[in-house]
């Protein structure tokens, strides 16, 4: 009577038990890391104090800040490459890949749990992994052999039927799905497929979709594996770490949705939000000046061989700057093998490196005003690095055709050959640089490395002012952004705090050095989006005590409890309503704090009090009063 995602759990559980809602512990097999959470995953890994990683593999990436325009991400990138060799790390050089790409080709394993500090690791679902998104201190932690704690979810049911129709692709089913649930519709759950259609889809595809799973907010997406799962490690020479793991006939969910492909059409993500979905034929024929081709969504072969023969003896339209990047090395070598790189270069599209690029913000900011079709899974104001700019989700299909035409195109109505999947695929792991695990080894850190900050245990008393007040879906984009100009410094607490909040308030780190701190009050889903930490970190070092919420999104909530931040709920959300900037409010008796509790807050400025809730277990009670994970790791 299990699903796939219950009995991956059920032989992982290491403490607790598998009731909705109740906290669990599992044990992580796999880790991977990427470099713009990596740095600080190690220096916070360095600070636990252990010989070498205790998982049965963990792998440090390098695929987001490969821009070296200056000394600091290249030092960054010699630290996590000296510190994997001195842990027993596994480091994917820079051109290697991105991350979830390279980790699906070479690592991802059915049955096995994975966790990574970046929100798309649940691609790994593809392959029938239970890979989940967190934040950095967490994965430091399971390196080092701690169970990872969480909420036992519900499992939503996708029953997929039927069959993908010429020029409809796993994206639209994704952003099908992100229609009907939107961004908060898998808080606390994990969205699982299952039904006749999934056997019509590759594990790429199937990637495609777990990947983008994460902008619901879901803990992770599963797929089966299955017959199709040994196809592909079979390409990959990896048919001996087969798994067949299939939910049970009698399998219960909490919810089915059920999703018929024969009827799926083209879909599109409007600005500024992945859920904000329509069909492209409904918007057909608005004019587009660039389009962006790649990121962990959609860039395996199978998705670019398409690009090539949609685009074969074609040439990209005048108005329109393409690029593409391709997933990995793998991908790239492929391609090329195959001359369908010749047809992507001869049409003008702009090669670029394996890495994640234009979708972290790293180059490839569209022009002011312009509208970019991205095969992405993220469209949040100003991630693109224009805040003027309007940036839509598309398909390779869509993207491509539009690039062709100009102007929003439907790709049913292109004539092209579908992608054909070779029967093998070329392996190179010369660029997986095994490491020496020698305890003595040199760890490299140059002068944009800085220490960790450390947080105070928590004063039974605080009296502080809210800095800042912001709405619903407040992404980790908008606490602490991305691009090529903030994230070189993600190794560089103090520097990187001065970007905090900047699209929203400007003066909000002036503010906070001010006034020592202080609180945040936000609308529903504060913290949606990207895994990254610093988005609990700097504001913890710029002394922010409390943020005070309709709602959080999973990671960010457990970030915070990290790094010793209050993450409460309004008791009656019509509170939110009657709080000010600058507000000054005081919380009292802290140090009561044992588990879920419910706190008096006293708004001293309007003269009034109200009331918040605390969700935590016994365990994130223990984080708060000591001033976080870490300070409780190293007592």
């Amino acid at each position: 009577m299990n699903t796939v995602s219950e009995k991956i759990i059920a032989r992982h559980l290491v403490s607790g038990e598998m009731k909705k809602g109740a906290p669990i512990t599992i044990r992580i097999d796999q880790t991977l890391t990427q470099d713009a959470t990596g740095t600080m995953a190690y220096l916070q890994l360095e600070s636990i104090g252990i010989d070498r990683v205790k998982t049965e593999l963990s792998v440090s990436y390098v695929d987001h800040n490969t821009l070296q325009s200056g000394f600091e991400n290249a030092d960054d990138h010699q630290y996590l490459q000296s510190v994997a060799n001195r842990y027993g790390i596994i480091f994917s050089r820079p051109g290697n890949g991105i991350c979830h790409q390279v980790h699906l080709e070479r690592f991802a394993r059915p049955g096995k749990t994975l966790l990574g500090s970046d929100s798309h690791t649940p691609t790994a679902g593809g392959m029938g992994a239970l890979a989940i998104g967190a934040g950095g201190l967490d994965v430091a932690a399971a390196m080092a052999g701690r169970p990872f704690a969480l909420t036992m979810p519900e499992i939503i049911g996708i029953r997929l039927s039927g069959k993908l129709q010429h020029g409809v692709a796993a994206k639209d089913i994704i952003l099908k799905v992100l229609q009907l649930l939107s961004v908060k519709g898998g808080v606390g759950k994990i969205i699982e497929y299952f039904g006749d259609g999934v056997l019509t889809l590759s594990v790429p595809q199937r990637a495609t979709i777990t990947n983008m799973g994460a902008e619901l907010g879901a803990t992770t997406s599963i797929f089966p594996s299955d017959e199709r799962t040994l196809e592909f490690l079979k390409k990959q020479q990896r048919e001996d770490e087969f798994e067949e793991i299939k939910a049970d006939q009698d399998a219960s969910y909490d919810q089915i949705i059920e999703l018929n492909l024969d009827e799926l059409e083209p879909m599109i993500a409007l600005p500024h939000s992945p859920d904000n979905v329509v069909t492209v034929a409904s918007v057909a024929g608005r004019p587009i000046q660039q389009v962006a081709i790649g990121s962990c969504t959609n860039s395996s072969y199978l998705d670019l061989c398409t690009v090539a023969n949609i685009v074969r003896n074609k040439t990209i339209a005048p108005n329109v700057s393409c690029s593409l990047s391709p997933g990995s090395k793998q991908v790239l070598s492929m391609l090329a093998e195959n001359n369908k790189l010749t047809d992507i270069i001869k049409s003008g599209i702009r090669l670029l490196e394996s890495t994640c690029g234009p979708c972290i913000g790293m180059g490839q900011s569209p022009a002011s005003n312009a509208w970019s079709l991205r095969t992405f899974n993220r469209n949040f104001y100003g991630r693109s690095g224009t805040l003027s700019a309007s940036v839509a989700l598309v398909s390779c299909e869509t993207a491509i055709a539009s690039a062709i035409t100009g102007v929003i195109t439907d790709p049913r109505t292109m004539d092209y050959e579908p992608a054909l999947d070779l029967p093998y695929y070329t392996i190179d792991d010369r660029s997986l640089i095994q490491p020496q695990c020698d305890p003595n080894a040199e760890i490299i850190r140059g002068p944009n490395i800085k220490a960790l900050p450390k947080n105070e245990a928590l004063p039974d008393h605080i009296s502080k002012k809210v800095m800042i007040k912001v709405g619903d879906n407040i992404t980790t984009d908008d606490i602490m952004p991305a691009g090529a100009k903030v994230l070189p410094y993600r190794s560089n607490i103090e520097k990187i705090s001065e970007f905090c909040f900047m699209n929203q308030k400007a003066a909000f780190h002036d503010d906070c050095i001010k006034e020592h701190g202080g609180f945040i009050i936000a609308g529903s889903n504060y913290g949606q989006g990207s895994s990254r930490e610093h988005a609990a970190l700097a504001p913890m070092y710029l002394g922010i005590k409390a943020v005070i919420a309709k709602s959080f999104a999973r990671i960010h909530q457990a970030n915070l409890y990290n790094f010793g931040i209050l993450p409460c709920l309004f008791k009656n959300e019509a509170d939110y309503d009657m709080i000010d900037e600058m507000d000054e409010l005081e919380f009292k008796n802290l140090h009561t704090i044992q588990g879920d509790t419910t706190l008096v807050v006293m708004n001293k400025t309007k003269g009034r009090s109200f009331m918040v809730y605390l969700p935590c277990t016994a365990q994130q009670a223990e984080f708060l009063l000591k001033g976080g994970l870490l300070n409780t790791l190293k007592d």
